[in-house]
């Protein structure tokens, strides 16, 4: 007889016998495993006929809940993807489509307990509004002050992470909400410290540019449903037009950033640098680190996209637009906090930053969503994750070759309302690495 126990987020194994998963450990003369693996371990007990006693789980009580939930045709498909790869695996579905709802109607059917694991403490609250609201019960959560253990919980990353010897027994089923997270080097260890044998990864846009999330199949399972926006749109996503208008750099501004990018590109030419690929820019950073003139022209090259996606023309041109749509509920989305401020004080808007207290942060919200607000502009923070209410215009004064942050930002202006047309605009500088950015992205949405 073996005995399988939970320890400090491993499994140990105290007996005569090991399993393929093992590795002896003679500070506690027993084998130790991944806790990752639990479902594997009792799976290759059972076959092997070996008798084992199981004292891994603590979870807590189960509680009464009363889904709420009707599934659209495509959700009911995902969910019925996930289940028959054995409840694993990531569900990439553009925003507003209502990934949430999935994973809800997932930890209804299942009955069991359950870790939400999100990137933010925003997320927390509005998880925990949801699970109140289609699922008729209470929940836990764990990060921003809060310690409460209930069977179904919620968690930062962050948190998740800390707390994994202590919570990793205590759930069968696990959510990653915005699941690109979990390739982040400390956080892959959530998925490993974790015995839950069910989880679901939910995303808009799974791929990183580092390409770690090739390191996520192992962890969760494969991709099991990948719907693009533009399968929805005009039926249970809203219709939408996107479009480009080019500006000038300022004759101030040309100088400059002609000067900055020689720098740049003079350093690339005599080392015989090419940057083909985001993996080529990744090796120049790496190369920046033990170079001071490799440095200085990243400096410089970062110093001209700067003056790029800042520059003064994109200001009026969106000026232009914003007089235009006096009446459309807008959202404009920049790289940089500094721009933020600077397109607040212009055109008295009110500005979301990472600065912006949370309290502040709810009553700009839901003073847009009542209509109090017709415009809001933001920088990264609400990018990801957050549920912003309905708008149909969006305009992006600056962001990065990233198709996450485009297909993100596109997301929010796509929640389905009778007669609505969603417009997004981006606003670029000509004749700047701008341009190649925003091909860059748009290329990679449109092939997938």
């Amino acid at each position: 007889m073996v005995r399988l126990c939970f320890d400090k987020g491993t499994l140990l194994l105290k007996g005569e016998i090991s399993t393929p998963y093992g590795k002896w450990d003679p500070r506690v003369s027993g084998y130790r495993i991944k806790a990752l693996h639990y479902r594997d371990v009792l799976a290759y007990f059972k076959e092997s006929e070996i008798a084992y006693e199981d004292y891994v789980q603590q979870l807590p009580p189960r509680e009464a809940m009363k889904s709420k939930i009707t599934l659209r045709p495509y959700q009911k498909k995902a969910l019925s993807k996930w289940r028959k790869a054995q409840k694993r695996g990531v569900l990439v579905l553009p925003t507003a489509a209502g990934k949430t709802y999935i994973a809800l109607e997932a930890i209804n059917l299942l009955k069991t307990q359950t870790l939400i694991v999100v990137p933010t403490l925003d997320l927390i609250d509005q998880w925990r509004t949801r699970i109140k609201e289609c699922l008729c019960t209470e929940s836990g959560a764990v990060g921003g002050g809060q310690n409460n253990v209930r069977m179904i919980t919620v968690a930062t990353y962050d948190s998740a992470y800390l707390h994994a010897a202590v919570l990793g027994n205590k759930f069968m089923l696990l959510v990653f909400d915005e699941v690109h997270h979990l390739a982040s080097p400390s956080y892959l260890q959530i998925a490993e410290m974790y015995i839950a044998p069910y989880r679901m990864g939910l995303t808009a846009t799974l791929e990183r540019m580092d390409e770690r999330h090739k390191l996520l199949p192992r962890l969760i399972g494969d991709i099991v449903c990948n719907v693009e926006v533009g399968e929805l749109a005009g039926k249970h996503l809203a219709p939408y037009t996107y479009e480009k208008i080019f500006v000038e750099l300022s004759l101030r501004e040309q100088p400059l950033y002609k000067k900055e990018m020689t720098i740049f590109r003079r350093y690339l030419r005599e080392k015989g640098i090419r940057m083909r690929s985001p993996r080529d820019f990744q090796k120049f950073i790496m190369r920046s680190g033990r170079d001071p003139r490799a440095r200085e022209a990243l400096l410089a090259r970062n110093r001209a996209l700067k003056l790029a996606m800042n520059s003064q023309e994109k200001i009026r041109a969106l000026g232009k637009q914003l007089a235009m749509n006096l009446n459309e509920k807008t959202l404009i989305f920049t790289l940089h906090t500094d721009l933020v401020y600077a397109v607040s004080r212009r055109f008295l808007i009110p500005a979301i930053t990472y600065l912006t207290p949370k309290e502040e942060r709810r009553e700009i919200l839901e003073n847009f969503r009542k209509g109090n607000y017709n415009t809001i502009v933001t920088s990264q923070v609400l990018d990801e994750g957050i549920d912003v209410p309905d708008a149909s215009v969006g305009y992006i004064l600056s962001g990065t070759g990233s198709t996450r942050a485009y297909i993100q930002r596109l997301g929010r202006l796509l929640r389905k309302v009778e007669d609505k047309q969603a417009r997004l605009v981006e606003i670029i500088s000509k004749e700047t690495m701008e341009v190649r950015m925003s091909i860059r992205r748009t290329i990679k949405t449109a092939e997938k």
